[in-house]
């Protein structure tokens, strides 16, 4: 099965090419699918194939070759970026990034003549072509049965760092295939932090005004009603819900 991108690099959603996020923003004109295509990771002609969250068994050693025994078990988020058409892969890299670590950031660069010396020494049955594709499997198997499909990465100082696909066939476990990586430098890492930033900061902005046109509508509608909730206080996640009352903290948004 030949790699299809799910998310073509295209135009700017109709926002000024010349125009910052934050210009955007503080204009009130801002298209968040616009953000999304001013990702930095979508440059030299890559596409989106693939984007989650997928359990990683994280491990630190000396050196790739000798990892520490446990790890911690961290969700990684993982992107999949193809170069080329459909059928004619040029080259391919994944990136990996943690919302607990903003700096973690790691890329495996892979090309069609790489990719033979990887297929011989860890004797793949595949093409280039369907490499996307088998990552994409074995990440989602690593997600749907993580008792089973596991992803250990083990890192070491020196920035390198290797991610192993294991399968646990109960009486052992047995390693699939396994890719090497690399720390991104600081101006990759910086990039990749700003963009995040204002996709946080536009999905905030987007919530907000949302916010603001229900309040009016429910101003309009039943003005009690807005009333009583801008005198509820914020519920926490996992807190059962409290009556409303006259007395006591006031919290919620307000106008």
């Amino acid at each position: 099965m030949n790699y299809t991108p799910t998310k073509p690099q295209g135009g700017m959603g109709g926002m000024d090419v010349g125009m910052s996020p934050e210009e955007a923003l503080s204009n009130n004109i801002f298209d968040y699918p616009a953000l999304e295509e001013m990702d930095p990771s979508l440059v030299d002609g890559y596409q989106l194939f693939y984007e989650r969250e997928v359990p990683f068994e994280l491990r630190s050693a000396t050196s790739v070759d000798n990892p520490t025994e446990v790890g911690a078990l961290e969700a990684v988020r993982v992107k999949i970026l193809v170069k080329g058409e459909p059928g004619r892969l040029e080259a391919l890299r994944m990136e990996l990034s943690s919302e607990s670590n903003l700096f973690f950031h790691y890329i495996h660069d892979m090309e069609a003549r790489g990719f033979s010396t990887l297929q011989e020494s860890q004797r793949l049955m595949v093409d280039f072509s369907d490499y996307p594709t088998v990552l994409l499997r074995m990440l989602n198997q690593c997600i749907k049965e993580p008792h089973i499909h596991l992803a250990v990465y083990v890192m070491e100082p020196s920035g390198e760092a290797r991610l192993d696909f294991i399968q646990n066939m109960e009486y052992k476990f047995v390693e699939l295939l396994s890719c090497r990586f690399s720390a991104s430098p600081e101006d990759v890492v910086r990039q990749q932090v700003t963009y995040r930033y204002n996709v946080v900061k536009a999905r905030l902005s987007l919530m907000q005004a949302r916010l603001a046109d229900v309040n009016a509508l429910v101003k309009i509608k039943s003005p009690s009603l807005l009333l009583q909730l801008q005198r509820t206080p914020p519920r926490m996640q996992g807190q059962a819900p409290s009556a409303p009352s006259d007395e006591g903290r006031s919290g919620g948004w307000r106008k």
